[in-house]
């Protein structure tokens, strides 16, 4: 009957009527068969009125997810998160805790752009891990975190890049080696220590005098480090040439020192 009469009786006038009992139900009714534009008003004016009753559950429940598929996941978190805590004990509650989270992990955006949502969604979803360990919703969250570690990375790679094709070559040692640092598994490990080296390589033969033998050092020891970890790399042929001049231009630095010493 409830059906019927939604076929033939306009929105306008559900919104407009004093039956709660039929506002409720076109509530559900809209929402359960995806036309969240026209649940979302009757929800929201519902919750209210239906506080502190046995419907105000289903209502708020239904309520976060109309925000979540119209894409208004700032909304949803905000919703999600405020369920979790209103109705701690419901059979709802971890499943919005972690809806709360994932919607931070959909407002993350690409690599090249601000990553505060990326960071707010590695968090919430490391306190539901925390929070329901033992819940089957535990390793999606681990593989969500990953993807978003994934990408911190590459933005932290990138960056440093950024530095060494601006010739910033000791900032780009010092990005290559924290993103190393803070991400010591990251799949641009080789790469990184490549650009190590010719960042080093690169500072070292732009130094002044009284700079560049400490700085060849420092491309010696970047070249040991990368040739170890990385003894068959593409990149062998241009670190060995670098290398080998470094070397070079080393031992001129220590020729000029003896005969500078020797007068």
């Amino acid at each position: 009957m409830i059906g019927a009469f939604f076929t033939t009786c306009q929105y306008r006038q559900i919104l407009k009527s004093g039956n709660l009992d039929l506002k409720y139900e076109a509530a559900i009714n809209y929402y359960e068969n995806g036309d969240y534009y026209k649940a979302y008003p009757l929800l929201e004016e519902l919750i209210a009125i239906y506080r502190g009753t046995s419907k105000a559950e289903k209502l708020f429940y239904y309520y976060a997810y109309c925000d979540y598929n119209l894409g208004d996941f700032y909304l949803a978190n905000y919703r999600f998160k405020n369920f979790s805590k209103t109705y701690p004990n419901s059979e709802f509650a971890e499943e919005c805790y972690f809806m709360a989270a994932y919607c931070h992990y959909r407002n993350s955006p690409k690599y090249s752009l601000d990553q505060t949502d990326t960071y707010s969604a590695i968090n919430s979803l490391q306190l539901f891990v925390n929070r329901y360990p033992e819940s089957k919703l535990a390793d999606s969250c681990n593989v969500l975190v990953d993807k978003l570690r994934a990408k911190l990375e590459r933005k932290f790679f990138e960056i440093s890049n950024q530095y060494y094709h601006k010739r910033n070559y000791k900032a780009a040692i010092r990005s290559f080696e924290n993103t190393l640092l803070d991400f010591p598994d990251t799949k641009y490990r080789e790469e990184i220590m490549s650009f190590i080296l010719k960042s080093n390589y690169e500072l070292a033969k732009n130094s002044i005098l009284a700079k560049k033998e400490k700085r060849f050092e420092d491309t010696i020891k970047s070249y040991v480090k990368f040739a170890d970890s990385f003894p068959k790399s593409k990149f062998m042929k241009e670190a060995e040439a670098m290398y080998e001049d470094a070397l070079k231009e080393k031992q001129k630095i220590e020729n000029q020192k003896v005969l500078s010493n020797g007068l």
